[in-house]
């Protein structure tokens, strides 16, 4: 079948956007793909395409429990009912369930941490894989912004299902992160394609004001910009805080962060989607996968950590290609906090001791310390992510000797708080820089896209006043959403959930 008839088949589009179709032509070639294409460019669709296109199963990595949640109900919405997430926002009933029926289905996802369960392996093995898909693959690299521990495991996996045709997908990625992808994904052969990061629909500004000035424009601004948008915040009391402000002066707002329960984040978001509120509060946890193409503006209350973070989530913006504002708020000393936040990420040396005095005490073995882990997260302090970060580490090794093995690790540390560190004095830098923001931007991936354009940024110009409006020109409320439904129906889960989870009297 011709692509282009292909792609109106099976996704009513009569185009392929920038990078899809060369992407989508070296995967039906046969080659192993690495493809950054930046965000909001529709990267599901090349692999959901050569996926109906090739006999056989689609396998797809997503780092996100929330992610693969949103592409899976995506599908869903487009009548695919072939598509399953093994994570653990299934129940025990449902998990049983899904394994016994894994080869009804033609899109499976998985979580890096599933990957490795032996059960899931096993089944995955039985069946023909034609397509193995990493999404957001930055995640493999430790240079990557988001670097996730288990990630590192993908390449064994995909290894031990026979090393099957593979694309690594990703928004943002330095030339040494995408070297990083090819070499622990164990690529041989691949084809590379690489795409500007630049969106020119999203206008970029940076101010330089007063904490208690920071509060008051940002109360301003949400009243005058048209459109929703997204507020991005380094503290979830703040988060929480700005949302109630927003609302006295009479915004459809919510706060949104990793302290919600599911069941809420999974709302605040749908009801986002379905145009049910104007805006979110949010901190990162918040925009990777969200399906929105009419995000107007988005806010940086603090600064970001990672400039690679930074572009992700003003991606979240202009997504239909209309104008849209990008506008990051800058405090003296905003860097103190996110140099906390990074050093927060991973253990510190004390907890690192306490951790080995207590495998020395009771001589356990490295390998068996993942079975220890309900005793050691509370002895050591460890949050979920320290925990990831060591629990990874100590698997990798082959060496016997903990007290070598424990100097490594806390070397290990060092060296990825002084790496995160300098990505920290990398966003400030970005920040007093006098010139040109985007071609700043494009300079750091080393990106020849051009950066011509009004009201390119606040140091080429920019027009705030272009940007404002009512929100009513771009809402237009889903009335057939049921957030109650949803709801109830997450509550009756949730008593299944309990139901299996009671022994058997």
């Amino acid at each position: 079948m011709e692509l282009e008839k292909a792609l109106y088949h099976y996704f009513q589009f009569t185009s392929f956007r920038q990078g899809q179709k060369e992407v989508v032509e070296s995967i039906l070639r046969g080659q192993n793909t690495l493809a950054m294409l930046p965000t909001g460019t529709g990267k599901s669709l090349c692999y959901q395409l050569p996926g109906y296109l090739l006999e056989g199963k689609v396998l797809i990595v997503s780092p996100l429990l929330s992610l693969m949640q949103d592409q899976v109900e995506q599908m869903k919405s487009m009548g695919e009912k072939r598509v399953i997430a093994i994570n653990s926002f299934l129940s025990p009933a449902e998990k049983r369930k899904a394994l016994s029926n894994l080869s009804s289905y033609k899109f499976i996802f998985v979580s890096p941490e599933m990957l490795g369960v032996d059960i899931i392996l096993n089944k995955l093995r039985e069946m023909t894989i034609a397509l193995f898909v990493v999404d957001e693959a930055h995640c493999i690299s430790q240079w990557g912004y988001d670097f996730r521990p288990d990630y590192l495991k993908i390449g064994e996996v995909r290894e031990k299902l026979g090393a099957p045709l593979t694309i690594a997908l990703t928004a943002t990625a330095t030339k040494e992160v995408r070297e990083d992808i090819v070499k622990y994904l164990q690529f041989r052969s691949w084809e590379e394609f690489v795409f500007s990061v630049d969106r020119p629909e999203i206008s970029i500004g940076i101010e330089i004001l007063g904490h208690k000035e920071k509060q008051q424009k940002t109360l301003e601004l949400v009243q005058k910009i048209k459109g929703p948008g997204i507020i991005y915040f380094s503290s979830k009391k703040l988060a929480e805080s700005m949302a109630a402000k927003l609302r006295d002066q009479g915004e459809r707002v919510m706060a949104y962060h990793g302290g919600l329960d599911t069941e809420s984040r999974t709302l605040i978001q749908q009801q986002f989607i379905h145009n049910q509120l104007d805006i979110v509060c949010a901190t990162s946890a918040f925009g990777m996968g969200i399906n929105k193409d009419n995000v107007r503006f988005i806010l940086h209350y603090h600064m970001p950590l990672q400039l690679e973070a930074y572009l992700q989530e003003i991606g979240r913006a202009g997504r239909d290609g209309k104008e849209s504002i990008a506008i990051l708020f800058y405090s003296p000393g905003d860097e103190q906090l996110s140099l906390q936040l990074t050093e927060g990420e991973l253990p510190e040396k004390e907890q690192i001791h306490h951790l080995f005095m207590l495998i020395q005490q009771q001589n356990l073995k490295l390998e068996n310390i993942h079975l220890e882990a309900e005793r050691f997260i509370p002895a050591c302090g460890f949050s979920e992510t320290q925990w990831r970060v060591v629990e990874s580490f100590l698997a990798s090794m082959q060496n016997e000797n903990v007290q070598e093995v424990r100097d490594q690790l806390l070397n290990y540390v060092t060296k990825r708080i002084r790496l995160k560190q300098q990505k920290v004095y990398r966003v400030l830098d970005y920040i007093q820089h006098s010139g040109c923001k985007r071609e700043y931007i494009l300079d750091y991936f080393d990106d020849q896209g051009s950066s011509a354009k009004k009201n390119c940024c606040s140091s080429c110009g920019l027009a705030l006043e272009d940007f404002y409006g009512s929100k009513a020109e771009e809402m237009e409320p889903n009335l057939r959403y049921n957030w109650k439904k949803d709801l109830a129906s997450m509550l009756i889960k949730q008593v299944g959930d309990l139901h299996e989870k009671r022994p058997i009297s």
